[in-house]
């Protein structure tokens, strides 16, 4: 649901008008140079606006056909409506009427419609059009004032028409109807002073014959009532009756304080007041009260069938008159009756308007749709139309009620275009400001309805606003102009300025923000405005005492803002802005420390993209101010055109096109989103907002729409996003004008200013929505949700059984806690039932996850083992087994779990199913291989359920699998997943030859790959397989095989070719000529074979790695050809796979590709840093490469394994220092409560183990720590595979080098670290 502050109404007397048409009540009023239409109190229909004039002067809606006209200094713009019966009711443009030349200056002052479609305007003089057709003048006159009001009777044939401080109302008969000949006689109404208002008796329906009668009210606080009471006489009208509206309010308060001289009226027609009646009579039978005074006093006068008029003062009195008998030629003094008369009116009149703003306008009207109550707008010159509802009993009860009328809405708002918005900090209140220096200061407030937004003041400022700045709940504004700063007191309808400072500065003031204090009890606030230059000043702002309500300028506490200091960032190079830090998140203490763990309150950006986040501390003592670099992020982002950030940390950037989006976390430095968007949504407005527990939302504000953003749990096993769009909000439908700028309340409520319109929108999204439908969320039982609890629910902590909870408990070697999961799982489902809530722990504990839990998981099992286990009945299960997987999963498939959604009950028995697989082998084979075999299980099976998904697993299975000690088995279990027919496709997809260590079993599996590859068509072509026979360099069996291939027209060439020596230069020569010739042909496969055949390993790896695009495939080439120490190797390591990590960012191809250069301590640094920080390259990163994805968690667990198996790795591990390891570690956890794994991340924390520093003086380079002094276990292990000596004293004892052994030696005790205390 939305709520519309449409804008502030014309103080004009025809700026607002209503009709019923065809059972749809409108109401259409101008504001500025915008025509607002509605169809009740929240419902905004349209909104025209109108570039081409600055404001408009009157509006008039036609009930018959539902057209509306509206004028501006002589123009005339008619509007008809379509699309009502296709339920989306609008209004366009039917013609336009431009100003004659020499009325161009002329204002219409008033609109009405008559019969017909004709439409009168009153200016400089009388017209009347038809707008039937073309829009023609069918009759004009010239009059002596301009005219102030005209009006048509309602059947047409009286015009009744007053001038400017006229006191002589004209009242206009038609002689003649038709646009040919129209013409109009005419006759005065004396009164006895200025007529200020008329108004024509209303009938039932407009065709309907009745006694035309006029009431007009004059300067003289009297009513004058006008009807034909004598046909033949020489008036048209005739003087019927007055009421005396000064005498008729009388109050009981003598005081003159408690006394009014203002008065204001209005009618109710008959029609309406006995329908109105109907409605309370049938409102109070329905709730059965047995004696209702006012009920029964409403019913008498209901009765007479009387026009109503109503009198009201400006201090909530209210006198009602009956007027019965309305034109007969004869009144009886019992023809005006009282009604009510009612004291202590709530009525919504402002006391401390201006002089020329003290009007107030009504209209009323009580449909005959069922249900419809009595309804009055109350147009008050001020700025702003209520709604009012309620029943005639309640509004002339003469007992004491303070609550007749209950205001439904408030229509006020802007008559200029929106500029900017900004809210203070706790987000309850907020200003809005136009391109004309205005603002109003709106305060957040609850009703029986919900939030609204409530204008507590306005402000108009002679200079030019640069910047704006709330204080004291928006009871102070501070604005920064261009050489000075004021201070305004907002405590008032109206705010003044009560303070100001001049300044000078140095490059243009950018932003003014606030600088947090320790003591949140002074009245005394700091704002500083930094300006291009990395300059700055700050003022103090001094505000008198919360309980002082004072406001005038005696005030002895009176407001002042004076200079406090200048400062210097020292900045090198200029800022291109800086922005105050969104106030989203919750709200930092303010420690007194200046350390980056204070409250960022500004971001400032250059136009290379580096962003910072600065904090400040005041130094009240010395009057300065210290400020720090919290955190720096360099986007790679060349002028950016806009950036914000919050204090969760988050920051957002868009490109210098404004088409592309990316949301950066501040801790990390990494990349969380890309979004780009089309030419024409431009993005700009971004606006920062977080739930209670610190989960961001971002709103992206484009031309004609808001799109909401939510952070997302981070996927690394899926790639999924770590934003998605969860609502948008489309504005164009109800407002042409483009959006100026929006902002969010501390409540979720997004405000968004739009021409002279603000929308607030509530925090309600439906589940329905295609957005969220999209998200597969699983949204049991919801139709809608809070928005805070929506994105808490997208980012909160997981059950146990989660899909990705279970894969990184697996990632994290806690395979035995998984399987007590799913164990556990299994027994909840047994006698679980729809609608029923699931333990999210399945009766485990916390602890279970926070330790090593497989000892007492063994001796449980041993315990069930014992001969207690036979005294039980039921069996329970001790390990997840395939009987146990596929009645687990036939559960899941009928049921539906709490928690999860159809696509995660669909991963999470792929997990059981491979979970029970690797149980089944679990004895043979170690945690690395069982890592790799799950995954590669869920590849399988998702290749099967989305045939168009990933190709292949990724580098992190294959890293498992390559440090794995159980190839062997591995090896055989893929196999047999192709049925014993493995394709290279197959061997492609589980990276197999990427992990396989042992170079014998490496090229036996690859001569499995040839043979099948030779065999994988009926024909048997020898084609599909000399790749990978002359890469085993078997020339002669490829031969053999080409012997037999008598079908093949290519058979007797390429067999001669084959037959001869190819250590011959000339037989190398043919070979590299037809390489190239089947380069030229496209045929990429056979032409690196040909490469091979002439010896050029180097040219056939360049062929499969570019060409094919296949770089496994140019990798297992080099391998199979010459081992794992050949150059080329070396080579296509060096020079492709590692920058092609760097630029994807991908730590695993990266640890992968060191490690296989026997660069192991790199392998182990390349897991905490970036990959490209340990390269020497020119080229900058991409933003792939800064990516979240780059800092998958699991990389710690492999660090954790790595760093202590071999001495290159410890050697590694030393390099990285204490604190890198710290914040590597911290990182992780922050990854895991991203994740929604919050167990793993304090189980990470809990029990990680740092390496022992080694203490003394600083060790040189030179001379670097022995690594085994940095374990804290005399008992580990540790693969000696250091090239050379590791110390000083080998170096001695060696003689200063190594010889190779030409026997047997034993080997030295200090190669294995094996200590056993000796």
């Amino acid at each position: 649901m939305r709520v519309v502050i449409p804008g502030k109404p014309q103080a004009k007397l025809q700026a607002v008008c209503t009709a019923l048409w065809e059972e749809q009540r409108l109401v259409a009023y101008i504001s500025g140079n915008a025509l607002i239409i509605l169809g009740g109190p929240h419902n905004l229909l349209q909104t025209i606006y109108h570039d081409d004039c600055p404001t408009l002067d009157a509006v008039a809606l036609y009930d018959a056909t539902g057209k509306i006209a509206v004028c501006s200094r002589g123009a005339l713009y008619i509007y008809r409506p379509y699309g009502k019966a296709e339920g989306l009711l609008k209004w366009s443009l039917q013609f336009f009427i431009p100003a004659d030349r020499d009325e161009s200056s002329n204002v219409i002052f008033t609109l009405s419609w008559g019969s017909s479609g004709e439409l009168l305007l009153g200016s400089s003089s009388l017209k009347l059009f038809e707008t039937t057709e073309a829009g023609n003048v069918i009759w004009t006159r010239k009059v002596s004032k301009p005219v102030k009001v005209a009006e048509f009777s309602y059947d047409a044939s009286l015009i009744a028409s007053a001038g400017l401080y006229d006191r002589l109302v004209k009242i206009w008969r038609r002689l003649s109807f038709g646009s040919d000949d129209t013409r109009f006689d005419f006759t005065y109404l004396p009164h006895p002073t200025t007529v200020t208002d008329l108004h024509w008796s209303k009938p039932h329906h407009r065709e309907h014959t009745t006694v035309n009668v006029l009431y007009t009210i004059c300067a003289d606080r009297k009513i004058r009532i006008w009807a034909a009471t004598d046909p033949h006489g020489l008036q048209v009208l005739q003087f019927w009756a007055e009421i005396d509206m000064q005498i008729s309010i009388q109050p009981r308060q003598i005081e003159a304080a408690s006394q009014s001289t203002s008065r204001y009226a209005f009618f109710v027609h008959s029609q309406d007041f006995k329908q109105a009646a109907g409605r309370a009579i049938e409102a109070n039978s329905q709730q059965d009260k047995e004696e209702h005074h006012a009920l029964e006093h409403l019913v008498e006068v209901a009765e007479r069938n009387p026009e109503i008029c109503v009198l009201l003062d400006g201090y909530g009195n209210m006198s009602a008159w009956g007027l019965e008998n309305v034109g007969c030629k004869t009144r009886n003094t019992t023809d005006i009756f009282n009604v009510a008369h009612v004291e202590n009116f709530k009525f919504p009149f402002l006391p401390d308007v201006e002089n020329h703003e003290d009007n107030v306008q009504f209209l009323n009207f009580c449909s005959e749709a069922p249900g419809s109550i009595f309804t009055l707008l109350v147009h008050r010159f001020d700025g702003s139309i209520a709604w009012l509802e309620g029943g005639l009993d309640d509004l002339f009860d003469p007992s004491p009620c303070e609550n007749r009328l209950q205001q439904k809405s408030l229509w006020t708002g802007h008559d200029g275009a929106v500029k900017k918005i900004v809210r203070n900090g706790r987000g309850n209140a907020l200003i809005s400001r136009t391109n004309d220096n205005e603002g109003l200061i709106w305060k957040q407030e609850s009703n029986t309805s919900g939030m609204i937004l409530s204008q507590s003041s306005s402000l108009s400022s002679s200079e030019h606003i640069h910047r704006t700045f709330l204080l004291d709940e928006g009871d102070f504004v501070v604005n920064l102009h261009h050489h000075s700063v004021s201070l305004w007191d907002a405590r008032r309808s109206v705010a003044i300025e009560v303070a100001s400072c001049s300044y000078e500065t140095h490059g243009k003031p950018l932003c003014l923000l606030l600088i947090p204090e320790l003591d949140s009890n002074s009245r005394s606030t700091y704002l500083a405005a930094i300006t291009s230059s990395s300059k700055g000043i700050i003022w103090e702002v001094r505000l008198p005492p919360k309980a002082d309500k004072r406001v005038n300028d005696q005030d002895k506490c009176s407001p002042t803002v004076e200079k406090f200091c200048f400062f210097d960032l020292g900045l090198q190079e200029n800022l291109a802005f800086v922005v105050p830090v969104d106030p989203a998140g919750s709200p930092s203490v303010v420690s007194g420390f200046l350390d980056t763990f204070a409250k960022d309150i500004a971001i400032a950006y250059t136009r290379s993209g580096v962003l910072r986040a600065w904090t400040a501390r005041l130094n009240l003592a010395a009057g300065s101010v210290d400020w720090l670099v919290t955190w720096t992020v360099e986007t790679g982002i060349n002028n950016p055109s806009l950036t914000s950030g919050s204090l969760i940390r988050k920051a957002a950037v868009v490109d210098a096109a404004r088409t592309g989006l990316t949301i950066w976390d501040a801790r990390g430095a990494q990349l969380e989103y890309t979004a780009h968007y089309g030419v024409r949504d431009t993005i700009q407005d971004l606006d920062w907002s977080s739930t209670p527990d610190d989960q961001s939302i971002l709103a992206v504000g484009f031309p004609h729409k808001v799109v909401i953003l939510s952070q997302m749990r981070y996927d690394y096993l899926d790639a999924g996003p770590a934003w998605a769009p969860i609502r948008e909000f489309y504005l164009k439908d109800s407002t042409p004008h483009p959006i100026g700028d929006s902002t969010w309340l501390g409540s979720g409520n997004l405000v968004i200013g739009a021409g002279n319109q603000l929308y607030v929108y509530d925090k309600h999204v439906a589940t329905s929505d295609h957005m969220i439908t999209d998200l597969v969320m699983p949204l049991h039982r919801h139709t809608s949700m809070d928005l805070f609890d929506m994105v808490t629910f997208l980012n909160g902590p997981l059950p146990v059984f989660h899909p990705q909870f279970l894969s990184q408990c697996i990632l994290a070697g806690k395979i035995i806690q998984v399987q007590k999961v799913i164990i556990g799982l299994y027994k909840a489902l047994k006698f679980f039932s729809a609608g029923e809530e699931l333990d999210s722990f399945v009766s485990l504990s916390a602890d279970d996850f926070l330790s090593d839990s497989t000892v007492l998981f063994d001796v449980a099992r041993k315990e069930m083992r014992s001969s207690y286990a036979d005294f039980s009945d039921d069996i329970e299960p001790e390990v997840v087994s395939e009987e146990l997987a596929a009645s687990l999963n036939e559960n899941l498939a009928k049921l539906s779990i709490p928690h999860l959604s159809g696509h995660e009950q669909i991963h999470l028995a792929d997990i059981i199913e491979c979970v029970a697989t690797a149980e089944k082998h679990r004895r043979s084979m170690d945690e690395n291989a069982m890592r790799y075999l799950l995954f590669f299980r869920q590849y399988l099976l998702r290749k099967i359920q989305a045939p168009g998904g990933h190709v292949g697993v990724t580098w992190r299975e294959t890293v498992w699998a390559f440090q794995s000690g159980s190839q062997d088995i591995l090896v055989d279990l893929v196999s047999r997943q192709s049925q014993g027919r493995m394709l290279w496709k197959h061997a492609r997809e589980s990276g197999m030859f990427m992990w396989m260590t042992d170079l014998t079993a490496l090229k036996a599996q690859f001569e499995v790959i040839a043979r099948n590859e030779y065999t994988k068509t009926d024909e048997k072509n020898p084609i599909d397989c000399s790749l990978y026979y002359l890469a085993l360099k078997k020339k002669n069996v490829l031969l053999g095989l080409w012997r037999m291939a008598a079908w093949n027209r290519e058979q007797s060439s390429t067999q001669r070719l084959l037959a001869n020596d190819f250590q011959d230069p000339r037989w190398k020569t043919a070979a590299l000529k037809n390489a190239y010739a089947l380069l030229g042909k496209r045929r990429f496969e056979y032409a690196a074979a040909f490469f091979l055949l002439a010896g050029n390993l180097q040219d056939a790896v360049n062929v499969c790695a570019h060409q094919l695009q296949d770089l496994q495939l140019a990798i297992t080439i080099a391998r199979v050809y010459e081992g794992d120490a050949g150059l080329v190797l070396h080579n296509l390591l060096e020079d492709r796979v590692l920058p092609q990590a760097a630029l994807d960012g991908d730590r695993w191809l990266a640890t992968w590709a060191f490690w296989m250069l026997g660069k192991r301590d790199m392998a182990l640094r390349v897991l905490i840093s970036p990959v490209y920080t340990l390269l020497d390259t020119s080229e900058s990163p991409s933003l792939q490469a800064k990516s979240y994805l780059a800092s998958d968690p699991a990389l710690v667990v492999l660090y954790k394994q790595l760093r202590d198996k071999t001495l290159q790795t410890l050697k590694g591990a030393s390099k990285i220092s204490p604190r890198e390891e710290w914040e590597f570690v911290v990182q992780n956890a922050r990854l895991y409560d991203r994740m929604g794994c919050d167990l793993l991340a304090l189980d990470l924390v809990r029990n990680w183990e740092f390496l022992r520093q080694p203490r003394g003086p600083p060790i040189s380079i030179a001379s670097p720590p022995d690594p085994r002094k940095l374990l804290r276990r005399r008992s580990s292990l540790v693969v000696d595979d250091l090239p050379g000596p590791r110390s000083p004293k080998e170096v001695k004892s060696r003689g200063g080098g190594v010889h190779p052994a030409k026997v047997f030696e034993e080997p030295d005790s200090n190669s294995l670290l094996d200590s056993f205390g000796f």
